[in-house]
């Protein structure tokens, strides 16, 4: 069966693209062009009927990811179902489950069948609890049965070679993310180059086989201020560039994924960077981090970080929870983090005009004028807080709030 690329590049408009074009409001042919260039994926696995279709790219809206998953320490699926109602109801576009504890298989399956958005993995992250040393052959039997399974898209570090590890040695914290460091220690031992770049197209042959999407993780992302923008992570940006090429020449849909923690100003720097040695490829950062104090906050770091990276052309945003480099997530934590990750897409999205983001500031704004809290709650990104903010207050006074009160400029408006 074919993928959604090579539909989209023999000129077929799927039933997923249709979908996207009535989401996105665009005209279906638009859409399937922009698959067609690898502008825009859709990531949906052949296996997963009842997901939706969602699209991204840079031309899109820009959409959240909310990482959910057990850990060692708390296996117990039935917190991250709890996490998955949480972040979909808060508006998560997409889930990936990193877990590392407990029956992963199972878990995995859980989340599949009770998630109606994408569900991305790390398959790395299920090698490594199987194994100490890194396996190829099992790691390409776990991406294949997670692939039948029905995962949407997977986080790959082929990037990573050999020749980058002299680049690790000039920095302040190293190699920050878990597959990254796992498979550093593999070549550092045996002297090899990272198997998942040498076996590539076995894991093109299988992503192509269910339509996974894959999603080329930045192994060497900052870890902080201090490495951002450093040269161990251009140049596997550099390598991301080339596979992301090989993946489209391959069928498979692909997006790249980004930073990490970037100060403000180097922001720009590194969308234009991607832009330069990946194309328009769809890019999916983490935060980015503006700095490395906002520690019990970093969901606020992130979405300072996010909204910029989005406004310069990222069009994949993955949360950041206030309990970031501290522990596992609670419920709160994951609504907090979704929420704070909408807003900056949808802030990013406002200012370059994507279509609808003006009409429901004004039609928000409207309704404050008119005193009807209802449909401002309705239209707010978080309907919840807001309500319960409102309904808090003791000392309501009708329709205007217990801050102004008599002195409300829009009343007095009204009125003169």
């Amino acid at each position: 069966m074919a993928t959604q690329l090579e539909r989209a590049v023999r000129n077929e408009i799927t039933p997923e693209m249709q979908a996207v074009a009535q989401d996105e409001q665009f005209a279906p042919e638009q859409i399937r062009e922009w698959v067609a260039e690898g502008t825009v994926v859709i990531p949906k696995n052949i296996h997963r009927q009842s997901c939706d279709a969602v699209g991204i790219g840079e031309t899109l809206s820009t959409k959240i990811n909310a990482n959910i998953g057990t850990s060692q320490k708390h296996p117990e699926i039935e917190n991250e179902i709890e996490k998955l109602r949480v972040a979909l109801d808060s508006g998560s576009d997409a889930v990936m489950d990193l877990s590392t504890g407990g029956d992963l298989t199972s878990i995995r399956n859980t989340i599949l069948n009770m998630s109606p958005k994408p569900v991305g993995t790390v398959p790395i992250y299920e090698m490594m609890v199987r194994s100490k040393t890194f396996d190829i052959n099992l790691y390409l039997d776990i991406i294949r049965q997670q692939a039948e399974q029905g995962v949407d898209f997977f986080t790959i570090h082929a990037g990573i070679r050999k020749n980058h590890i002299p680049l690790i040695e000039k920095r302040l914290m190293g190699v920050v993310s878990r597959g990254g460091a796992y498979l550093v220690q593999y070549m550092r031992r045996s002297g090899n180059d990272n198997p998942l770049y040498e076996r590539y197209d076995d894991i093109l042959a299988i992503c192509r086989e269910h339509d996974v999407t894959i999603s080329l993780g930045d192994g060497l992302r900052p870890g902080c201020i201090n490495d951002a923008t450093d040269e161990a992570q251009i140049e596997e940006l550099k390598v991301l560039g080339q596979l992301a090429q090989r993946s489209r020449d391959a069928g498979v849909q692909v997006m790249i994924e980004g930073p990490g923690h970037v100060p403000l100003h180097q922001i720009q720097q590194n969308m234009e960077l991607k832009k330069q040695y990946a194309g328009t490829t769809p890019f999916y950062v983490l935060g980015p981090l503006v700095t490395d104090l906002a520690v019990g906050y970093d969901h606020i770091s992130g979405a300072i970080g996010g909204t910029l990276a989005a406004y310069y052309g990222a069009s994949f945003l993955c949360y950041l929870t206030p309990r970031e480099h501290l522990g596992l997530p609670d419920l709160e934590d994951v609504r907090e983090g979704v929420i704070a990750s909408r807003i900056a897409a949808h802030a990013a999205d406002l200012a370059r005009g994507k279509p609808g983001t003006l009409e429901r500031n004004n039609a928000l704004s409207r309704a404050r004028l008119a005193f009807d809290w209802e449909r401002q709650f309705e239209l707010a990104l978080d309907p919840e807080k807001a309500r319960e903010r409102r309904e808090s207050a003791t000392d309501k006074e009708g329709d205007v709030c217990s801050m102004c009160g008599e002195f409300c400029s829009m009343k007095v408006s009204h009125e003169s």
